[in-house]
């Protein structure tokens, strides 16, 4: 089942818009042209060994701290939820 509905997005330039309108009803669609990525000026490399160490879990990053750090880690993570619980509440 999808997820989303199937009509294809229209850009946002009331021009280009109509544009596909009149396109659509007159049966003359072109494809869609792919649109060209922003370059967000970081290095692919560097994105790449990111996204490696964003891949291998919560696990691998506990293995270096202590039981004590866990704690403490955990034991600050409590505190936030339990207020964020508070102000929803009163």
């Amino acid at each position: 089942m999808p997820k989303r509905s199937s009509k294809k997005k229209r850009p946002g330039d009331y021009n280009v818009v109509a544009k596909s309108v009149v396109d659509e009803a007159t049966g003359q669609e072109q494809p869609e042209q792919p649109e060209k990525p922003e370059d967000s000026g970081k290095n692919p490399a560097a994105v790449a060994l990111g996204r490696l160490g964003g891949l291998k879990g919560g696990k691998a990053r506990w293995k270096g701290t202590t039981k004590k750090e866990r704690s403490e880690i955990a034991r600050k993570a409590a505190l936030v939820r339990w207020k964020k619980n508070k102000k929803k509440k009163g």
